[in-house]
């Protein structure tokens, strides 16, 4: 887990409530905080060193992103099964427990997930459901139009992550480039049918989605997919052209419209 100068702290405090409230408790919790952050994160920083599950603070001296501030914590962590979890979202209070006891009747998994239901303001407030498919094959299929992970919601295996480079800074896409990666490498995934995790949503979440640096960013994965033959040249085109309408040329009103009723359930 990982928290910045951004975060809210009443969301992290309660991100993490979720985390040492489960019916499985995880055998440390490794946070990085990503450069310096605020009294009020220090203070529930504070507060969670004082719990019986081992609690170790990686602190960086300076904001470096998602993507570093995640391998720094994979590189610390001391067990193979790795959950990740963001600071401002709800982890349900058996999704550690699915998730282990699925890992280890099917040992063969590198990735699981699930699903996630998205909310705005109280957590019973639930506006929609980002639905991913279960199996390998299916999922490996998704991937060549979206990316097939909730990443809140993932358990790994950290020697699997490993192999294939570990997170790599990719504009809001290190997730999904790790999964191309990972699929490149013949690596199975999974996905639990039920939700794992309550995520925070609003209207900045669509301002993130928009906007030309986002279009690069995702018309550089699927330029990459298509260089490593996971899609045609024709597919490639289909992605751009489509995220290039809802990415720019959408304003953000009509871009969360249409993420809620087309993308989501």
């Amino acid at each position: 887990m990982s928290v910045y100068h951004g975060d809210n702290a009443e969301f992290f405090r309660l991100a993490l409530v979720s985390i040492s409230n489960q019916t499985l408790l995880p055998d440390e919790i490794v946070l990085v905080v990503d450069g310096p952050v605020n009294n009020d994160i220090n203070k529930v920083i504070d507060d969670f060193t004082k719990i019986t599950i081992p609690f170790r603070v990686i602190r960086l001296s300076h904001n470096c992103g998602h993507a570093i501030a995640r391998q720094t914590g994979l590189d610390a962590v001391n067990f193979d099964y790795v959950a990740l979890m963001d600071s401002d979202d709800i982890s349900e209070p058996d999704r550690f427990k699915n998730q282990i006891e699925f890992l280890y009747n099917n040992p063969g998994i590198d990735v699981l997930g699930g699903q996630i239901e998205e909310f705005i303001g109280n957590v019973s407030n639930v506006v929609g459901k980002r639905v991913v498919p279960l199996e390998n094959s299916e999922i490996k299929e998704y991937m060549k139009g979206r990316c097939p992970m909730n990443l809140m919601t993932v358990v790994f295996k950290k020697s699997s992550v490993l192999k294939v480079g570990g997170f790599v800074d990719w504009f809001c896409e290190e997730d999904y480039y790790l999964w191309i990666r990972m699929a490149l490498a013949e690596m199975e995934f999974s996905n639990l049918p039920h939700s794992l995790v309550k995520v925070r949503v609003g209207s900045e979440m669509y301002a993130r989605r928009g906007g030309m640096k986002y279009f690069k960013s995702e018309e550089g994965i699927q330029r990459y997919m298509l260089q490593h033959h996971l899609i045609s040249f024709p597919r490639y085109l289909y992605n751009v052209t489509g995220r290039f309408v809802i990415q720019v040329l959408m304003p953000n009103w009509l871009r969360g419209f249409v993420f809620r009723t087309l993308f989501r359930k």
